[in-house]
């Protein structure tokens, strides 16, 4: 990995900024300082609540309330301390299919998320897809981002926004099961669409980054783990629908070509789909890290992954997200190096025993 400059950063909230990113940057390297990484999730009921007494029934208007959006997260954060390697991140957010927005495609919004409406019904349609810098959703995510650097100072990091180029973006304009006949049926022409949702990629992730290293800011994301360089999170939940012969074949000189600048690279791992598809990721070198979701109903609890869990980690350092009543075992079962710890927790109390459980990991 590329080495860059670390700058000093103050963070009322956070007064163990410095060790914790030292943390991160020695889990990319599989090595631990002290303790491996821990990123606390609470469950906030603040927001839910914010959400809930929106004057505006539209939820498209509450999601593009720049203002509204700012306000419920500083209101989230006061008064609390964030231990570990939780840093406080606002993400600019409006839905993970906001990629294909930029090009033409119309989004519509949930409660939680959004998705994108297909646009490209006919072949002849990919003529319409053409990247607009004015998009009303990227004019929309610079507006929420520069209200949020206007009042962080101090206080919190400002991150970008949930980039899915490549295939995930043909699927979004195409429908994922159309796509899927498609490549059976018509493979040139999806490689065609491909193309045009990863050509314009460095210049769309530039324009977030750009923005972000003006105002001094460290390059975060969702995932909440910033870098002094590059931060990105490749990934590509369609995959989970497609063999491995064709994620070798439509997949991965994506996934090459988007990773290649980056100073840290973690692929989102969405699954027992996708996890097939392990070997083929982790060809490409400029892939740092991987973050592992084992999914809900059956694929609970965790330690029925613990071997999976343990391969990718002999090859990659790892995210793992636990149930904190997993810990202990997991600990019991797992070597330290190279796992980054999620843990949803309810209080400061049990987070700092949580962490002191955590250091006496490494014996």
């Amino acid at each position: 990995m590329v080495q860059t400059d670390w700058w000093t950063l103050e963070l009322e909230s956070m007064p163990g900024f410095d060790l914790a990113m030292k943390r991160v940057y020695a889990w990319f390297e599989g090595a631990i300082i002290d303790r491996p990484p821990v990123r606390f999730m609470a469950h906030n009921a603040f927001v839910d609540q914010a959400n809930q007494a929106y004057p505006s029934g539209d939820l498209r208007d509450r999601w593009f309330d720049a203002e509204f959006q700012v306000e419920t997260f500083i209101k989230s954060i006061e008064g609390q301390t964030f231990h570990g390697e939780t840093f406080p991140v606002f993400w600019p957010n409006l839905g993970p299919e906001v990629y294909a927005g930029f090009y033409g495609a119309e989004l519509q919004y949930g409660e939680v998320t959004s998705w994108s409406i297909p646009l490209v019904r006919d072949w002849d349609d990919v003529a319409r897809l053409k990247l607009d810098m004015d998009n009303v959703y990227l004019r929309k995510l610079d507006e929420i981002t520069r209200c949020a650097l206007e009042r962080c100072a101090g206080r919190f990091l400002v991150g970008y926004t949930d980039l899915h180029p490549g295939v995930d973006c043909a699927a979004a304009w195409r429908d994922p099961q159309q796509l899927c006949m498609d490549m059976i049926e018509a493979p040139e022409r999806v490689k065609a669409l491909i193309e045009i949702a990863i050509r314009d990629f460095e210049t769309i992730y530039e324009h977030f980054d750009s923005l972000l290293k003006e105002h001094r800011q460290l390059s975060v994301s969702w995932m909440g783990i910033p870098s002094f360089g590059r931060m990105h999170i490749p990934s590509c939940d369609f995959s989970s629908l497609i063999s491995p012969a064709m994620f070798a074949e439509f997949c991965l000189p994506v996934l090459q070509r988007e990773v290649r600048t980056m100073t840290h690279n973690v692929f989102h791992i969405d699954g027992r789909g996708v996890a097939k598809h392990l070997d083929a990721i982790l060809r490409v070198p400029e892939v740092h890290a991987l973050q592992w979701v084992q999914g809900v109903g059956s694929d609970l609890p965790i330690m029925q992954w613990v071997p999976f869990i343990q391969e990718m980690q002999a090859r990659a350092p790892v995210i793992v997200d636990l149930n904190k009543h997993e810990l202990d075992a997991f600990m019991e079962a797992v070597d330290p190096e190279g796992i980054f710890l999620w843990i949803a927790t309810e209080n400061e109390e049990e987070e700092l025993e949580l962490l002191k459980r955590v250091s006496r990991w490494t014996g």
